[in-house]
C-alpha cells in the first residue's frame, strides 16, 4: 500500500469519519434457520463440489503460473471476515515484484502479467477461493472480502457489512442500483457497501438463489466486473455527506473543481 493512500486516508478519518457515524443508521442483520444452518451446509457441499471440478484447471494455473512468476506460486494476504475475524486468503500469483526508484511497489496495474489479465478476465483467479468457503472463512454468496486497513476508515454502519461471512461476490440488487447511480455522485464504494448491508438484511435461501445466477452472469459480463468496488481503486474514507469515497473518485472529484 502506497504511504500517499495512507496518508490521505488518516486526513479523509479525521475530517469526516466522525459526522458519518453521526448521519448513519442501524444495521439490522436477518437471522433464522437458514441463515444459522442450511447456508452453510449448502457452501460446505458446493465447495467441496467445485474443488473437485476445478481441480485439473488449478493443477493447469499452477503449472503456467511457475512459469509466468516463478516462486512462490500462491498470492497470501490477510483479509476481515464474519465478525471482524482475520483470514488468510490464497490466490495463485499473477503480479511481479517490480518497484520504483524509491523502493515502492508499482501499482498493480504495471505488475500485473499477461496471464494474470487473462485469469482476472475470467475471474479464474478466484478459484482457491473455494478452499476458504470450505474452511468455513467465506460463502458463497456475501461482502467481498476485504483488507485489513479499510476496518478503521468505515463507520460503524458499513462494518455491519461483517455480521455475515464474506462471499465470492455480493452482486448489486435493482434497489441499489437505482439508489446510487453511476459514475457521480456517488463512488462504487457507497453503492457496493449499501449493497453489503443490503443482503446482510434481507438474506434467505430465495436471496442467494437470486444472486448466484446474477454472480454466473457476472463471470462472463466483463462490464458488471468493472462496475464491482472490487474494481474500483482504493476504499479511502468518507466525503463530507457521508458517502464512501475510492481515491480514483476523490481524484475526479478534484479535478471536477478545478475546471469549474
Amino acid at each position: 500500500m502506497r504511504n500517499e493512500e495512507i496518508e490521505r486516508a488518516q486526513s479523509f478519518a479525521a475530517q469526516n469519519l466522525e459526522h458519518a457515524n453521526e448521519i448513519s443508521l442501524a444495521v439490522r442483520p436477518r437471522q433464522g434457520f437458514y441463515i444459522k444452518y442450511v447456508k452453510r451446509l449448502l457452501d460446505i457441499v458446493l465447495s467441496l463440489f467445485a474443488l473437485i471440478i476445478t481441480l485439473p484447471v488449478n493443477l493447469v494455473l499452477g503449472i503456467a503460473t511457475f512459469f509466468d512468476v516463478g516462486r512462490p506460486l500462491i498470492f497470501k494476504q490477510e483479509r476481515t471476515g464474519k465478525d471482524l475475524r482475520t483470514f488468510t486468503i490464497l490466490k495463485f500469483r499473477n503480479m511481479t515484484n517490480e518497484r520504483d526508484e524509491t523502493g515502492e511497489l508499482l501499482p498493480p496495474s504495471q505488475r500485473v502479467t499477461k496471464l494474470g489479465k487473462f485469469v482476472r478476465k475470467y475471474s479464474i483467479d478466484e478459484l482457491l477461493n473455494f478452499w476458504s468457503i470450505l474452511k468455513g472463512d467465506m460463502s458463497i454468496i456475501g461482502p467481498r472480502p476485504m483488507p485489513k486497513e479499510y476496518i478503521d476508515r468505515m463507520t460503524e454502519r458499513h462494518k455491519g457489512r461483517y455480521a455475515v461471512r464474506p462471499g465470492l461476490e455480493c452482486p448489486l440488487v435493482e434497489e441499489i442500483v437505482s439508489r446510487y447511480p453511476f459514475p457521480e455522485p456517488y463512488s462504487r464504494y457507497q453503492a457496493q457497501f449499501e449493497n453489503d448491508l443490503w443482503y446482510v438484511e434481507n438474506a434467505s435461501f430465495a436471496t442467494d438463489v437470486m444472486l448466484v445466477f446474477r454472480l454466473v452472469k457476472m463471470t462472463f459480463d466483463s462490464e458488471l466486473r468493472s462496475g464491482s468496488a472490487a474494481a474500483a481503486a482504493p476504499f479511502i474514507g468518507y466525503d463530507e455527506r457521508g458517502n464512501a469515497v475510492s481515491e480514483k473518485h476523490w481524484r475526479r472529484m478534484i479535478q471536477q473543481k478545478e475546471e469549474s
